[in-house]
């Protein structure tokens, strides 16, 4: 999947991942992708709340042994 940022928090547990990726999108324009790897077991279930909360969408979450990975859209003002 194409991205337009990476912002790695693995090894960081909740809410720091989140945290990361506020900032992370903070200085990105609509409709670029944030991808976030993380490798917190909760990034998951806080990741599906964070984009529903904020409007930013979830459009993939692939998984592995070590990680997870985000890809996150950032949404239109």
């Amino acid at each position: 999947m194409d991205f337009d940022k990476v912002v790695d928090a693995t090894g960081l547990n909740c809410p720091l991942p989140i945290l990361r990726c506020k900032k992370g999108l903070s200085d990105m324009a609509p409709t670029q992708v944030l991808k976030i790897i993380s490798t917190d077991p909760g990034s998951v279930k806080d990741f599906n709340a964070f984009c529903v909360q904020t409007g930013h969408e979830l459009l993939l979450l692939e998984e592995d042994e070590t990680a997870f990975t985000f890809y996150i859209k950032k949404r239109v003002s």
